[in-house]
């Protein structure tokens, strides 16, 4: 007879956002015990009577819970608020030898701070932040950039297989958000620079619509051009469910980076600063495709799809 197939590990999941809740959904379909947290109980509830699991009443009992806790969260801030601080935090419950896998697009600085109070209390942290979108985290498709240890990560390989359909060694603990902050850094100066190549055609006489069918023909082509423009510029919709204050924050942590290394980064820093120039012109609350709108103002005409 075959032999029986180990038990899958007890998972806690803090943070069920736009990302986080198809994330865990992915989990639970997999088959996982999954038990959720989120700073809006609402929201927590939302996630049981929709998909399944449980919420225990505290980030304590989660950890007690669980052999895996999962985080992604907007910062490293608010990791190491639930991680550490305040009177209820995850360390309070944490069980030796467990596995915490932060998924947030954070700061590595701060990643490997708790990774060093993790460790102390006799467990591993990984961080394993994403790609891909609120789309292909629905699928269980996601890019998952991972930094930590070897076994540790192979340990967790099949929770994250259930979530990313790539699975990336990037090298150690804060090392995938390093990654994951200068790949939006290069998407973010795609983006930008399609948006003001479709503005100098539209000028010209050229149908902003044919221009993008012709970019992703031509070597102009980027995600932007294949899954942005159309879909939510030129559509009007701004709604990719990525939001442009969160660009802005990874651009930051992209030139942080770069600065801790010493590393010249002009063009980043300029790509940065228009970023932020948007987030300040059309306020908090928009999705990142939004920041069409700064090039169109400066500009003097509208794109139209």
């Amino acid at each position: 007879m075959p032999a029986a197939e180990a038990p899958k590990p007890r998972i806690g999941f803090v943070g069920i956002g736009n990302m986080g809740w198809p994330m865990a959904a992915c989990l639970v379909r997999a088959g996982y015990q999954v038990c959720v947290a989120d700073s809006r109980q609402a929201q927590a509830d939302g996630f049981i009577a929709q998909v399944g699991g449980n919420a225990p009443g505290s980030l304590k009992a989660l950890a007690e819970a669980s052999e895996i806790v999962i985080t992604i969260l907007p910062t490293s801030t608010i990791v190491e608020q639930v991680m550490t601080g305040g009177q209820d935090n995850v360390l309070a419950g944490l069980l030796p030898g467990s596995v915490v896998i932060d998924m947030t697009s954070g700061m590595p600085s701060v990643t490997r701070r708790i990774a060093e109070r993790v460790q102390e209390a006799g467990s591993t942290l990984i961080d394993a932040p994403v790609s891909g979108g609120v789309a292909r985290a629905k699928t269980g498709e996601l890019a998952i950039m991972v930094g930590g240890e070897d076994a540790t990560v192979e340990r967790v390989r099949p929770v994250l297989a259930a979530m990313g359909s790539s699975v990336l060694r990037t090298g150690g603990v804060g090392s995938g958000q390093a990654m994951k902050a200068l790949n939006n850094l290069v998407s973010a100066g795609g983006f930008l620079i399609g948006v003001e190549a479709l503005l100098i055609g539209q000028k010209f006489g050229l149908d902003p619509t044919v221009m993008v069918d012709v970019l992703n023909a031509s070597t102009g082509m980027n995600n932007s051009t294949q899954k942005k423009f159309r879909q939510f510029v030129l559509s009007r919709s701004f709604a990719s469910g990525f939001s442009l204050d969160l660009m802005v924050k990874d651009l930051s942590i992209a030139l942080e980076v770069g600065r801790d290394g010493g590393t010249p980064a002009p063009f980043a820093a300029l790509c940065r600063e228009m970023w932020a120039s948007a987030a300040a012109l059309l306020g908090p609350g928009q999705d990142h495709t939004a920041i069409a709108r700064l090039s169109e103002q400066l500009a003097g005409i509208e794109l139209s799809g």
